[in-house]
């Protein structure tokens, strides 16, 4: 039985092949690779207004209100944070609890699975901030060499 398990491990793996057409994990790929996404799995992971830690350190995630994320997450419409956090609730990456209170209050929250992905976007914009002095240098160069 053991055997079995092991391949249908092993074929489940298999179609779940990003680099193919058809492969359902492509949908994903592209949640995740949007801006807001990002952004509000390094807030709700605990980095107050995009600054890390020491490098090693991880911050204590954190439940956060609506307004709590709209104000930090610069430039995002309340429609495009509404969006991605139903779609982040529905993949599973977080959680939405309403507290019956006057007024209702409403928190935000990372899953298990969603606090996994964290730690990969924390990498990610780490390493954006930190090389964007070089993008930038190199942009104007090639711009300078094509004008």
């Amino acid at each position: 039985m053991a055997t079995t398990k092991a391949a249908e491990k092993a074929q489940a793996k298999a179609e779940y092949n990003a680099f193919l057409a058809v492969c359902p994990s492509r949908q994903l790929l592209d949640r995740i690779s949007d801006k807001w996404v990002v952004l509000i799995l390094c807030a709700l992971g605990g980095e107050s207004a995009g600054v890390a830690g020491p490098v090693g350190a991880s911050p204590a995630p954190k439940a956060m209100r609506f307004s709590e994320l709209a104000r930090l997450l610069a430039g995002v419409s309340q429609k495009m944070l509404t969006q991605t956090l139903r779609a982040l609730e529905r993949d599973g990456l977080l959680t939405r609890t309403v507290t019956p209170t006057v007024p209702v209050t409403v928190t935000y929250e990372l899953t298990d699975l969603g606090l996994s992905l964290h730690h990969l976007t924390r990498e990610l914009r780490c390493w954006a901030q930190t090389h964007m002095d070089h993008v930038l240098a190199n942009r104007d160069k090639h711009d300078a060499q094509t004008s």
